[in-house]
């Protein structure tokens, strides 16, 4: 038997977040890209500019990656530490006989 409130909360996003984000990261991925093509720059700036945002984007997928897996080995071991407490109390019987 387990309380609904010692239950890890469900992380699922819907359909419409999931497409929400992946356009929200296109447009403004196009917009930087379009803004360094036509910036009145030399090539050599523009390619330093260009380099900077593949290395902030490359850098953003990092850091989103070890977050979700930090929080994904938490919520493991938070999960395996609740399966031994409740195994504990279902095992326990307060009116066995202690000798």
């Amino acid at each position: 038997m387990t309380n609904s409130s010692t239950q890890a909360p469900s992380a699922s996003t819907t359909a419409a977040f999931h497409i929400q984000a992946i356009l929200s990261f296109g447009v403004s991925l196009a917009a930087v890209v379009i803004g360094v093509l036509y910036l009145p720059a030399d090539p050599w700036i523009k390619a330093f500019l260009a380099v900077g945002v593949l290395y902030v984007t490359t850098s953003a997928f990092t850091l989103a990656k070890i977050v979700r897996d930090r929080q994904d080995s938490q919520t493991v071991v938070s999960r395996v530490d609740q399966a031994r407490m409740d195994k504990l109390l279902a095992e326990h019987d307060p009116f066995k006989n202690v000798a």
